[in-house]
């Protein structure tokens, strides 16, 4: 595995548990305010972890995928970027 991805796995398994406790305030009634900051604050390790992953598709993954398929190769990325219709 890759440093892009053994980075997004950590991130995106702080997400996890970040969103366990998000449920459990939830569930215990906690202060709304305080659920949005760690809601917030699990949008941004997703958004993280997003991020690792499109680095190492564009580091590792990219050239083998265009010279497969190059259409199929734009339109994948041009999804990722929300480019596409």
């Amino acid at each position: 595995m890759n440093a892009n991805k053994e980075k997004a796995v950590r991130v995106s398994r702080q997400a996890e548990g970040l969103l366990t406790k998000v449920n459990t305030m939830i569930e215990t009634d906690a202060y709304c305010p305080d659920v949005i900051q760690q809601i917030d604050a699990v949008s941004g390790l997703l958004r993280r972890t997003r991020l690792e992953l499109l680095k190492g598709h564009l580091d590792h993954c990219l050239e083998h995928k265009i010279k497969e398929n190059k259409a199929r190769t734009v339109d994948e990325l041009l999804k990722i970027y929300n480019l596409s219709k």
